[in-house]
């Protein structure tokens, strides 16, 4: 039958599905009635960076969206302004209603790059939430109990730690919850970190008499390091906006031990080709040449088959040939520019001083091949160089 094929697409490279049972029933149901489910992904746009960890459940979605149903995407713009507790040791602080416009439709340019506009639905909590009145927010919390809420990892060990843990937090799975409600979701996307709040969003749809949602896991993707989930913070991401060459480097710099983890979860590579994929690191294929593949399959998803074949080849001519680029951006050099680090961050390559100082002391910035030893040398420039920093990003420096 129809829906046991749409079963076999939506559980691959997924962490949990709950629970699994009824979302048989409702694939079926869905097959019998030709009415497309409605699969709920919620978005808050705190920021506009997405890298492709975020896209993993996005794919799950574009999954469902090639087998003929709706992707919702809700724009939290009310709990954008709470900032979501799961996983954080601290609160955010509130963002305006114009930032998180801005961010929201940054953050949509970059989710369509994976999924079909035709066949998303963009709503916003302010929809329901701006007409809320005491009443109804008082209603909505008396659903839940306190007890439900500290018996969650992340709220119990703040608390237990004496760390800020304010009640507008608490509201927060609360109002993800209602948004289910509000949008007659069926079935929620998140990563596993969002468990608590996909199941809080669960009872809500059944105290309001509807049926439930089903929460579809993803995995965490790992950062490019192989240890931490990857982030901005740790700079060991890969952003949806990242150029087509420094996309492919990143790929190329990930550990061996990373290299199915991400053609399973960054990429659409079918279960056969991951088999094959497995098979040859099993067989002790040179990493390298899997790598490379997997560089040119992420390039080519987000900036099309010529973009991928132009980052391959510059790569092997700076790598493989130690050559440097033909092409790269350069830096006019003002009377004020004395330092390395100040060229680093007013150049855009370092977005601090310290990131700067960081990249220096690892041994990562070199001008004409000789690297870079102090935060204080000085710089004496005739004419023009060209400054490295770290593997792939080169500036051609020129004194005014």
């Amino acid at each position: 039958m129809a829906f046991e094929k749409e079963l076999e697409i939506i559980q691959r490279n997924v962490e949990e599905i709950i629970p699994l049972a009824e979302l048989k029933a409702k694939l079926a149901k869905s097959a019998k009635s030709g009415k497309a489910l409605r699969i709920k992904y919620g978005i808050d746009p705190t920021g506009f960076d997405v890298h492709i960890g975020h896209l993993v459940p996005i794919r799950k979605m574009r999954d469902f969206q090639d087998l003929g149903h709706t992707g919702v995407i809700i724009i939290g713009d009310f709990t954008a302004q709470i900032g979501d507790p799961t996983g954080r040791d601290d609160s955010r602080p509130p963002l305006t209603h114009e930032q998180v416009k801005i961010n929201s439709e940054k953050y949509m340019d970059q989710l369509f790059t994976i999924l079909k506009p035709e066949q998303t639905e963009i709503r916003y909590q302010s929809e329901w939430f701006a007409t809320m009145g005491m009443a109804d927010v008082l209603k909505l919390m008396g659903k839940f109990t306190l007890a439900q809420f500290m018996a969650h990892d992340t709220f119990r060990n703040r608390y237990e730690q004496g760390l800020t843990l304010g009640m507008h937090e608490l509201m927060y799975p609360i109002l993800q919850g209602y948004d289910s409600v509000a949008i007659a979701s069926d079935v929620e996307l998140g990563a596993t970190e969002q468990k608590f709040n996909i199941l809080c969003a669960r009872d809500m749809q059944r105290y309001y008499g509807m049926e439930q949602q089903i929460a579809v896991l993803s995995p965490i993707l790992l950062g490019t390091d192989g240890v931490n989930k990857m982030g901005k913070s740790l700079n060991n991401y890969i952003a949806v906006f990242d150029p087509p060459a420094e996309k492919y480097g990143k790929v190329m710099s990930i550990p061996d031990s990373l290299i199915l983890n991400y053609y399973s979860y960054a990429t659409f590579c079918s279960p056969q080709q991951l088999a094959e994929i497995k098979q040859q690191l099993d067989s002790g294929t040179n990493p390298m040449i899997l790598k490379k593949a997997l560089a040119y399959e992420l390039v080519k998803l987000y900036h099309g088959s010529e973009a991928a074949a132009k980052a391959q080849e510059d790569f092997e001519k700076l790598f493989s040939q130690q050559e440097i680029p033909q092409e790269m951006p350069e830096y006019q050099l003002s009377a004020e520019d004395n330092s390395v680090v100040q060229i680093l961050v007013k150049s855009g390559i370092c977005s601090s001083n310290g990131e700067a100082k960081r990249l220096i002391k690892g041994g990562g910035v070199s001008i004409n091949g000789e690297k870079v030893l102090s935060f204080d040398s000085p710089l004496e420039l005739d004419g023009e160089a060209v400054l490295r920093a770290g593997k792939r990003k080169f500036l051609r420096i020129k004194r005014v």
